[in-house]
């Protein structure tokens, strides 16, 4: 495949980002049927965070950042760059302090990185927020091409430009620009049932009662001794 740039992505409305902004990634994850969450590796360098935005995927041959340089290019604030390697390897430091310090200055949200982070003392001190999958110093080149917003595989999601990203302490999920509207109208859908359920546990029900489990239970042959000398009949 041809290597290429793409410089103009759907973005949704600040509003729609508003709106996913209320929730976090589990709730997010689901909401869409338990689909779109990235893999456990993939953890913040700062805790407490949240990032919601639009994805701008960068594909990188391993050991290599010229296209993280040239994605900035095109990146608007707001975006949330997306990073992964053509063979899933980190070989070296795809990103540092250099490079954060850039992303800052153009209003750029976080990054998403399948690959390794360093300079991380720093990017700490300057807040921004990286997921991502190692830390290592090892340094990286700028020779190789690659590819900015096509299609990228980045820990064991497809994410494309504009799709939507949201990232917290419990990882990271990606949203179909597709399904925006189906996955919010779900999310609050859940979050409602949500707030049913604390007030029954707030109430001292148990989840074995108002999630009917006990006929469950049954149906897998599990059995309430008395005693553990209790004979299983």
């Amino acid at each position: 495949m041809n290597k290429y740039i793409l410089k103009n992505i759907y973005r949704p409305s600040e509003d729609t980002l508003k709106d996913y902004r209320k929730y976090d990634v589990s709730t997010v994850y689901e909401a869409q049927d338990k689909t779109g969450l990235m893999l456990p590796y993939m953890r913040p360098l700062i805790e407490g965070q949240q990032i919601v935005g639009p994805a701008v995927t960068v594909i990188c041959p391993p050991g290599d950042n010229l296209m993280v340089h040239a994605a900035i290019e095109v990146c608007q604030p707001g975006d949330i760059l997306v990073i992964t390697t053509t063979s899933g390897e980190y070989v070296g430091g795809m990103i540092g302090e250099l490079i954060v310090t850039a992303l800052m200055k153009r209003g750029i949200q976080g990054v998403v990185i399948d690959s390794a982070t360093r300079d991380v003392a720093q990017i700490r001190k300057l807040g921004f927020p990286v997921w991502t999958r190692a830390i290592y110093s090892k340094g990286t080149f700028k020779n190789k091409g690659g590819w900015v917003n096509a299609p990228a595989a980045c820990a064991g999601q497809v994410v494309r430009g504009g799709d939507l990203i949201m990232a917290d302490d419990d990882g990271v999920v990606v949203v179909q620009k597709e399904n925006l509207a189906a996955t919010l109208a779900s999310a609050e859908k859940r979050m409602r049932k949500e707030a049913t359920v604390k007030k029954q546990i707030a109430a001292g029900i148990l989840s074995m009662d108002f999630h009917n489990l006990r006929g469950r239970l049954s149906e897998q042959g599990v059995v309430y001794l008395d005693q553990v000398d209790d004979e299983i009949k």
